[in-house]
């Protein structure tokens, strides 16, 4: 029996939300904070921020470009299920950018698109690489501590996997073992110094927890977070509140994932859903964080965009460029940067999608840039090797 099935055996219990991937956190020696949300799935950009004032937008949209918009300009509308982030942008709190992408091309593949992204190579490079972009900033960075975290029964985040010290936890797993059990773990694990040490973190941990939850919002700010809210109870509100929990204290970066944004077919119903998730996300991450929100960035990205028209399903298939959403207090919100590439036929990439007109790896190596001070070419040569950060993208404050 492996050591895997060994700690099932001896009473370990795991319930993990099968729709948001283990929390990955490292502590350090900086006073700012980074919280990297994969929206797996590719979601639609052209949806979630609207270019109602480019002329072709309807045509290929005959029934997604629908007048519940909310306006942000002439130009650009904000979908209606991220209503309750609105005071956030108008407060400076929340932007947009347009026209990225990674630079995968062509495949359109889930998988290779996320690795991709995670890994932060280039398209070539990325595929089977075995660390992610954020692991490579740790270990360009002295000082780095790890968490008391560990992650059982789910597979790591590939962004933050690596040499460098980083700790994983599942916030839904549930650890209890019984002395007996314990000291028999020890035994079996006492010469195996990777699995004695694991199993020493995890039960340490899950025992920290309990005694003293890291989670725990006062009620002002649960008060606050609930405002809007679309779904209270959801995991997604779980994760936020532990993240929120754990950069209140040492821990600098944060990394976890929302699925559920593939909407090839009733685009509108599914969008909303997720979009929902996603504001209650960053409004209990606001709410959580209190004032460390003013020396954090959120950065929501995603695998791909999607088509520029709309299919048969009233949904929208597999495309390239997309936009990055982003949050925090240390960013400058109530703006939808990036420039415009244009939806006519000769604008789009492979006439059929948004063409792409920025690396979305290096809006992340400028905030990187902003929120730790790290030279840009360590950004350049070793968190994203090969990749040329170009000009400043104005998110930063």
């Amino acid at each position: 029996m492996d050591r895997r099935r060994f700690l099932t055996a001896l009473g370990c219990s795991v319930a993990a939300s099968p729709f948001i991937t283990p929390m990955a956190f490292a502590s350090a020696p900086w006073d700012n904070r980074l919280v990297v949300i994969i929206l797996r799935g590719a979601m639609d950009g052209l949806d979630v921020i609207r270019p109602v004032g480019d002329p072709d937008y309807a045509g290929l949209r005959p029934t997604l470009a629908a007048a519940d918009g909310l306006p942000l300009s002439d130009f650009w509308h904000l979908h209606p299920a991220l209503a309750p982030l609105l005071p956030l942008y108008e407060s400076g709190e929340m932007g947009a950018y347009q026209a990225v992408s990674t630079p995968y091309r062509d495949k359109r593949s889930h998988f290779d698109g996320q690795d991709i992204l995670e890994a932060g190579y280039g398209e070539t490079r990325s595929l089977g690489a075995r660390d992610g972009w954020l692991n490579r900033l740790l270990l360009a960075t002295p000082g780095i501590e790890t968490e008391t975290a560990f992650a059982i029964g789910r597979d790591e985040l590939k962004i933050l996997a690596g040499d460098a010290p980083a700790s994983r936890w599942s916030p839904d797993a549930d650890l209890r073992l019984t002395p007996q059990a314990q000291r028999l773990l020890e035994m079996v694990h006492h010469d195996d110094p990777l699995f004695r040490d694991a199993s020493a973190q995890a039960i340490a941990l899950a025992h920290e927890l309990r005694m003293n939850p890291v989670t725990a919002i006062d009620d002002d700010m649960m008060a606050e977070a609930m405002t809007g809210m679309t779904n209270r109870g959801g995991d997604h509100v779980k994760i936020a509140e532990f993240a929120a929990g754990r950069l209140r204290g040492d821990t600098r970066i944060a990394s976890f994932s929302i699925n559920g944004w593939d909407t090839h077919l009733n685009q509108r119903q599914g969008l909303a859903r997720v979009l929902g998730q996603l504001s209650d996300t960053i409004l209990t991450l606001r709410a959580g964080l209190g004032p460390v929100w003013g020396k954090t960035a959120v950065l929501c990205m995603t695998e791909f965009g999607r088509t520029a028209r709309e299919n048969g399903s009233r949904g929208t298939d597999h495309g390239t460029g997309g936009a990055m959403l982003y949050a925090g207090g240390a960013l400058r919100g109530g703006q939808v940067a990036g420039d415009w590439p244009g939806l006519g036929p000769a604008d789009l990439y492979q006439e059929r999608d948004l063409m792409p007109l920025r690396d979305v790896r290096s809006l992340a190596g400028w905030v990187m840039r902003g929120q730790f001070g790290l030279d840009r070419a360590v950004i350049e040569d070793a968190v994203f090797p090969g990749l040329d950060l170009s000009s400043e993208p104005g998110l930063l404050l």
